[in-house]
């Protein structure tokens, strides 16, 4: 039964601070929510079979807490692979914002974000964070899909899809923050200002000040590329952080994306502001705008998570690849094969993700009254075999392929054909 579901016969990482991983576990998730979780007790388990819970064997494979993608367009899985290897700007002027203007309708967003919220669900992403245009019907998807979201009205001063008059953009972000209030538990609203040299200051201010008044989170891209603060024709000699931070938006309900090109002082201003970061190395590889100082902004205590970006700038929506490339490129990067080991990018794609989105106290990591947001990873496969450590089998061998079972709010909403 949907609403009484055990799973057992698999290695239990709960992502819970100080507890060990369990090599022979279970988890027992009632009416969506977990309710019991740790070593096996036999005893308890065949009672629960006993009176008719849905049983899922884990066939020895890892029990874990469901990915979090902490950013990402999910509409724009139809621009994938439309342009690609080109500099960011010519990117987003030449292609991206032209194919928008022709391609972007409700319809389009509907077909493509539902498309993009199977990819992730199969790929074990439980949580995602989106932020595009007509971001209603993106929401319909992911309210039909069954996977867990912030969804984020885009907000741009030029004219773009469903908000032809920019001096609107507030209002329609409003508009679109009331809609969908009450159409999933699952789905909670947000602003997405898209970035400082797109958005001019009244309107980052009139954004924060949306946000805050509607109680929703506040996203933005900011410090992306080298040459960002020379883009913002406000901005006065000031790093982007600065400047955000000078315009009082920057607080524990901001999450910047990207965080590409920071320094000491601008780590230190978001650690005092208590902003989130999203870090996407995927993205910005192939854009080549550069390395985030990640570990910098780890050991300064901000809260990092890991995002794919949307599937024109990546082009997946895969956050096991993502851990592995972050473990990797910080390590060649700072010449450190210490940095950024495999428990830190596994914390940054479940745990800390959820953190980032202000999910922390609902998913991310598995414990009795948490949604059960659960996912079973095979651990069979040749390139998983043997597998010492499950962190770093996780990080560094394992591939969405090898997921086998997804759940969400105690659904299962993915199940891999078994042989």
């Amino acid at each position: 039964m949907e609403h009484n579901i055990v799973i057992y016969n698999g290695i239990l990482l709960t992502m819970e601070e100080g507890v060990p991983v369990i090599e022979d576990g279970f988890v027992h998730v009632r009416q969506g929510k977990i309710v019991h979780c740790g070593p096996n007790h036999s005893d308890l388990v065949e009672n629960l079979s006993r009176h008719g819970a849905r049983m899922i064997d884990a066939r020895g494979g890892i029990i874990m807490p469901g990915l979090v993608n902490g950013h990402t367009h999910t509409p724009m899985s139809m621009f994938r692979g439309l342009a690609d290897d080109l500099p960011l700007e010519v990117w987003l002027n030449e292609h991206i914002f032209p194919a928008e203007a022709r391609d972007v309708n409700p319809e389009s967003v509907e077909k493509w974000a539902a498309h993009s919220c199977r990819e992730m669900l199969a790929g074990g992403i439980t949580t995602c964070c989106d932020g595009y245009f007509l971001e209603e019907y993106a929401a319909k998807a992911m309210a039909d899909t069954g996977i867990r979201a912030v969804a984020g009205q885009g907000v741009i001063d030029f004219p773009a899809p469903g908000v032809s008059d920019p001096c609107g953009n507030i209002d329609h972000a409003k508009a679109f923050i009331e809609k969908i209030c009450g159409l999933s538990d699952r789905v909670r609203p947000s602003v997405f200002c898209h970035s400082p040299y797109t958005c001019s200051k009244q309107t980052l201010v009139a954004g924060k000040n949306l946000a805050r008044d509607k109680g929703v989170l506040f996203q933005i891209h900011a410090a992306e590329t080298r040459a960002e603060p020379g883009m913002i024709k406000e901005n006065k000699n000031m790093s982007v952080i600065a400047y955000l931070d000078s315009l009082g938006i920057l607080d524990p309900d901001t999450l910047l994306i990207h965080c590409v090109w920071l320094d000491e002082k601008d780590i230190d201003i978001i650690a005092r502001r208590g902003c989130a970061v999203i870090h996407c190395p995927e993205s910005n590889m192939k854009l080549a705008s550069g390395v985030a100082p990640v570990p910098d902004m780890v050991s300064a205590g901000l809260t990092v998570g890991l995002g794919t970006d949307g599937c024109a700038s990546n082009n997946d929506q895969d956050i096991f690849s993502e851990m592995g490339t972050a473990a990797k490129l910080h390590k060649a990067v700072r010449l450190d094969p210490c940095v950024m080991d495999a428990r830190t990018c596994l914390k940054m794609a479940t745990i800390d993700g959820a953190k980032a989105l202000g999910l922390g106290d609902v998913t991310g990591s598995i414990r009795p009254g948490k949604a059960g947001d659960i996912i079973v990873v095979d651990t069979t496969g040749l390139h998983m075999t043997p597998m010492h450590d499950p962190y770093s089998g996780l990080v560094y061998a394992a591939r969405a392929s090898d997921v086998l079972w997804v759940m969400v709010d105690g659904k299962v909403r993915f199940r891999k054909n078994l042989s």
